[in-house]
């Protein structure tokens, strides 16, 4: 079996899974399927529900890491415009990622990969970190998604920001704190097995 050079910096996955290609593979692939499966999962929530699709892009890049999480969010991204009803509301194809909402997609990439980096450098082993990296990769998705928007629609700065970013600024903060807490909670729970493990 190939391995991964151990240099490699340990995410939760790494801790739970011993490390290979193939096993990478099943990741980012699975990491995909997460994304596309709490895509369509949506919580009522005034003024806008909160979907399960940005809280999978932030689990998926804190437990995987820098690369493979970029990866999954691509593989998310080639498979949603190729045809598979992944994205949200079970949409699919180049129009949903070429229209208004396609900034946030391409964001999830960039989202995935900046996670997965804090998350190398151990920010997700305590909750404010874990918090602060979640609420960071949570703006990353706005950075890219507003200016695409507002391409998109032809609006200007008071309605991108209207129709784009307050309306998720509480479910935002929800999903990073709730992210948080499972992956913290997920640490604790590997960490006592390994623990028991070495006595």
């Amino acid at each position: 079996m190939t391995t991964v050079p151990a240099t490699a910096r340990q995410t939760f996955a790494d801790r739970v899974i011993p490390r290979s290609v193939p096993t990478d593979i099943a990741l980012v692939a699975g990491g995909a399927l997460f994304t596309g499966l709490l895509a369509q999962v949506a919580v009522p929530l005034w003024p806008v529900p909160i979907t399960g699709q940005t809280l999978a892009v932030l689990l998926v890049g804190t437990t995987l890491g820098a690369t493979r999480g970029v990866l999954s969010m691509v593989l998310y991204a080639a498979l949603g415009v190729v045809g598979v009803p992944w994205f949200s509301d079970a949409s699919s194809g180049m129009g949903v990622l070429a229209g208004p909402t396609g900034g946030y997609i391409v964001g999830f990439i960039f989202a995935a990969g900046l996670t997965g980096w804090l998350a190398q450098r151990q920010w997700d082993r305590r909750i404010v970190g874990a918090i602060v990296s979640f609420i960071a990769g949570s703006l990353i998705v706005f950075a890219v998604g507003l200016p695409w928007l507002a391409v998109s629609l032809g609006l200007d700065l008071r309605q991108t920001v209207a129709a784009g970013l307050y309306p998720f600024i509480v479910g935002g903060i929800i999903k990073a704190v709730v992210a948080a807490a499972v992956i913290r909670s997920a640490w604790r729970v590997a960490d006592a097995i390994a623990s028991r493990g070495r006595k």
